[in-house]
This record gives C-alpha cells, structure tokens and sequence, in this order.
C-alpha cells in the first residue's frame, strides 16, 4: 500500500524542527539492546496513526495533545483520537468518519521522511527471505540511505542479532537514526551506523569470516563484493540490490570473477493487486512494477573450487561509457539538496524524540498509577 505525496507531506509537517548541529546525537537507546515493541492499546499522545479518509486517501501523522489535522473536510482533533482503541472510527468537525489505525512497518516505511530513495517493502521482504535473515544473525548493510531496509533487518535479526551499517553521507546516517528511533521508540543497542566507506572501514569494525550476511544497496556493488568476501563465514550470503541492468550484469560478473561466491541468483518482484468487490473480479489498473534487482549469492569455503556450469554464457565485457550512462545524472534523476537534505533530518530527529518524550512520560504515569488500575497494554 503506498502513500501519495500529500500524504508524506502532511507527515512531515506534523515534526517540528530545531536546528541542530547533530539532530541525532540526543537519541535515545534501547536498554540492553532490545528492539523497542511497538504500542498497543489505546492511542497516546506521541504514537503515529494512519487516517483513512472517506475517498480512501491515506494520511500519517504523530498525535500530539490539543493538536489539530486540518483537511478541506473539516478538523480532526488530536484529543479525539488519544485515548481512542487502534482501529476506531474518528469524527471531523464536518461529521466526515476517518478511520485510525497505527501505521505497519510498510506504511510506515512509505511516509517517513527521505533523504534517500527508500527499498520499497516488496523489496526489503524480499531480502529477508532471500537472505535468510535469522534472529541473531550478524548483518551487514551498506548504503542506509533513509533507514527502510535498516527497520526490516532489525526486526528480522531481534534482539539477539547485531545489525552494522554504513553509510557514506553523514546526512543520511543521520535521517536513517531518526526514522529507526521514531518507530521503535528509541535507537537498538543492537544497530551501529558508521559514517565512511565499506570497504575501508568493514575491516576495522569486523573480524575475518564473522559475519552472516551482507546486504549492498549501493551504486557500485561491485566494488564491495572483496570487502563482503573477507567479512562472510563460509556458507555466508550476500545479496545486492541494484536499479539497472547494466548494474546488474556487472555486479554478477564480478561476483562470478572472485572465485569465492556460488553462481549469482538474480531476480525481480512486480506486485499487482486485485479488485475483489462481488462479482467483479479483476487486476487492479496499477501495480507496483520494477523498483530493483536482487542478485544472491553464498560465499564458498577457501580453497573450494566452484565447477563450471555448462549452462554458462559467454562472459559480459563493459565500457566505462556503459557505465556512465546509467548514472543517476545521466538518466535524469533529481539530487537530494543539501538544505533538504538538513530539513529531513531535523524532522525525523525531532519526531524520534518526540516518541520517547512520550514513552518516558507514560512510563511514569504507569509507575505512579495506583496498583488497582489498569494500563493500556504495552
């Protein structure tokens, strides 16, 4: 289900903003390292809720005590959903009915704040299963961009797995930090972003063969997929996640060229929903079509020599030209600014810290409530 950008804008303009060198360096921490369990119960002040209008249009945004939503159709008061069960339906000051549901890790992802280009959830789900992310598994991302894919691998790994991410661009570690700890109330001990280059900086943070599986969200895979080797257990699995066909070809060729992977597994998900509405019955008029590859492959044991596949075509040979033309720039993508690119992140920074406002004030309405009475469920 995918947002309209209405909708992520009207999510955006509900953070307030400050202006801060390090928008993230305040963040909070989960305690011993354990995912944060998303609310439930009553809606309080802080949590996300998704508004579903009377046209179906989607609408997220984070209650706020005596805030208002105003639309062309009236105002939705904040007080009106506080205190309210998950799945009510809310009134407007028009009568117009909204229905009020907290937002899925998906709806979530598709309304955030961005400064990168997000994995869509097709994508991501498709990664934890192709991967066989495992709870205590250790992982390693590269290219966090806005933090999407972060959220599905911490959930995949748990509290016992070891997430550690890199990134390039300090703004978007930084946007990444905020989306993590608005959703789950706080950043996971368990998560380490480092700002620098994979290969460079992989070595020092871990050690030879440690590591379970590698994740590569990058503009040059290829470059890492040394880097990924040296880090993977034998039987270990990377997977790249790519836009183009050229990227595609290149990056299984050069996983093909180290002699140290199984034979690439590459794939695309298309997803196309139904209208189910009595006895009509037919696809949807819009689908979510291409959004990326997926290459897969397990790393060998040393020494292990792969056999040749008869299969096999003749080897794939590029030009630097090849490459250029499939740049961002060249196929005329637009570059986040930097000024965009500090809003985001004093928004996401300021709706994290927002949440665990929330979560500590409700932690000591709880431990100042009398025994007899009875909390929402966390």
């Amino acid at each position: 289900m995918s947002h309209t950008d209405d909708a992520r804008d009207e999510a955006d303009a509900s953070s307030a903003s400050s202006p801060t060198a390090d928008p993230t360096a305040a963040l909070p921490h989960t305690a011993g390292g354990a995912p944060h369990t998303p609310p439930r119960g009553p809606f309080r002040a802080g949590d996300r809720v998704q508004l579903t209008g009377p046209k179906g249009k989607l609408t997220t945004l984070s209650l706020e005590t005596a805030g208002e939503y105003h639309t062309h159709r009236g105002v939705l008061r904040h007080d009106d959903v506080i205190g309210q069960p998950d799945g009510s339906v809310i009134r407007a000051s028009t009568g117009d009915e909204y229905l009020a549901l907290r937002p899925l890790l998906n709806d979530y992802v598709m309304s955030m704040p961005r400064g990168a280009a997000i994995v869509y959830p097709k994508d991501a789900a498709q990664i934890v299963a192709f991967a066989d992310v495992f709870p205590g598994a250790r992982v390693v991302e590269a290219g966090v961009g806005s933090g999407a894919l972060s959220l599905f691998l911490l959930r995949a790994i748990g509290p016992t797995g070891q997430l550690q991410s890199f990134e390039r661009r300090e703004e978007f570690a930084a946007i990444a930090k905020g989306n993590v700890g608005t959703f789950l109330g706080a950043v996971p001990d368990n998560w380490s972003v480092t700002v620098g280059d994979l290969v460079e900086s992989l070595p020092d943070a871990t050690e030879p063969q440690s590591v379970d599986r590698v994740v590569l969200d990058m503009l040059a895979p290829w470059e890492c997929v040394d880097a990924a080797a040296d880090a993977l257990v034998p039987g270990g699995l990377i997977v790249c996640y790519v836009a183009t066909v050229t990227q595609l070809s290149r990056t299984a060729e050069a996983l093909r060229d180290t002699g140290r992977f199984t034979d690439p597994m590459p794939s695309e998900t298309l997803v196309r929903t139904w209208h189910v509405e009595g006895l009509a019955v037919r696809p949807d008029h819009r689908m979510v079509g291409h959004t990326g590859f997926l290459i897969t492959a397990r790393r060998l044991a040393d020494g292990t020599v792969l056999p040749n596949l008869k299969r096999r075509a003749g080897k794939a040979e590029f030009s630097d030209e090849d490459i250029e033309a499939w740049t961002p720039g060249a196929v005329g993508e637009r570059a986040t600014s930097d000024k965009k690119l500090r809003k985001v992140a004093r928004q996401s920074a300021a709706q994290a810290r927002k949440v665990a406002a929330a979560e500590a004030s409700s932690a000591v309405d709880g431990a100042a409530a009398p025994s007899g009475a009875v909390e929402g469920e966390r």
